[in-house]
């Protein structure tokens, strides 16, 4: 036979592969990536809460032992302590804005009963304008209560 009579055909080419479906590893980036980022941010904030709440009790400590401060210094001190560590360990639009009752009501919120609105905690919203001080037996169960309240922020 000749070449021009046999029955053969020219060589094919096979079609490009196409984009979809992707590759099994392409399917394991898009959900990983996703996946590695939520687990980033809540890491990121679950170190900055605790760091915050950590830093907040040594400072509570210092201001507990300072002796020179003033029964007026000390709630100062403990005043802005706690509102550092609320606008810290919360959303700031949700404590940074609270001022009088609602501060209060803010910070019931993470303790049995309400010793912010009703007890030795009120002083902590108006003892930094106050012309009086408080008396010296006031002062430990207010600290008391800070540290309640920090211990309650660490457990959230």
């Amino acid at each position: 036979m000749e070449p021009a009579q046999l029955p053969l055909k020219d060589i094919h080419m096979p079609e490009a592969i196409g984009w979809w479906p992707p590759a099994i590893g392409w399917w394991l980036i898009a959900i990983s990536a996703p996946l590695l980022i939520v687990l980033l941010v809540w890491l990121y904030k679950r170190l900055t809460r605790k760091t915050a709440i950590k830093t907040a009790k040594k400072i509570l400590a210092q201001i507990k032992q300072d002796k020179r401060l003033d029964n007026h210094g000390k709630v100062t001190e403990l005043s802005v302590l706690i509102r550092r560590v609320a606008i810290s360990v919360s959303p700031r639009t949700q404590a940074a804005g609270l001022t009088g009752q609602a501060w209060l009501a803010y910070l019931d919120c993470s303790v049995t009963g309400s010793p912010f609105s009703e007890g030795i905690g009120r002083h902590l919203s108006d003892a930094p304008y106050r012309k009086t001080q408080l008396a010296d037996e006031e002062i430990p169960p207010l600290i008391s209560l800070c540290e309640d309240w920090l211990k309650a922020q660490a457990k959230k």
